[in-house]
């Protein structure tokens, strides 16, 4: 499977985003979806994860900002981004574990302004 996030972009602080992660094939079997950012000089972070039923986990920096979700008939995985402050901006990826590998696909920048 491949993976394209898209939806980032120039946002301001306290808006929302959308960022969306089109997997090229079914994802319904696959069981664990993530997403990570990677801040200018900064390590790349798990920020929200969602498994094939539909459980969800979050980094404490994002709860209750963050929603992450998946719709598995259009083979797609989102993250909603709520009350953006200039921390978040980062490179944000989206990456699946399927078929015994762990598969990225390309990031997708997200800046915040103050």
């Amino acid at each position: 499977v491949q993976l394209q996030a898209s939806g980032g972009g120039l946002v301001q602080a306290g808006g929302p985003a959308e960022l969306s992660c089109a997997a090229s094939a079914n994802i319904s079997a696959i069981g664990i979806m993530d997403w990570y950012r990677q801040a200018p000089g900064k390590r790349r972070e798990l920020v929200a994860r969602i498994t094939n039923v539909g459980n969800t986990f979050y980094a404490d920096s994002v709860e209750g900002r963050f929603t992450i979700s998946r719709d598995n008939a259009k083979n797609t995985m989102y993250l909603q981004i709520n009350n953006l402050k200039p921390e978040d901006t980062a490179v944000y990826y989206c990456a699946a574990a399927t078929l015994g590998s762990y598969v990225w696909g390309q990031g997708t920048q997200v800046t915040v302004s103050s």
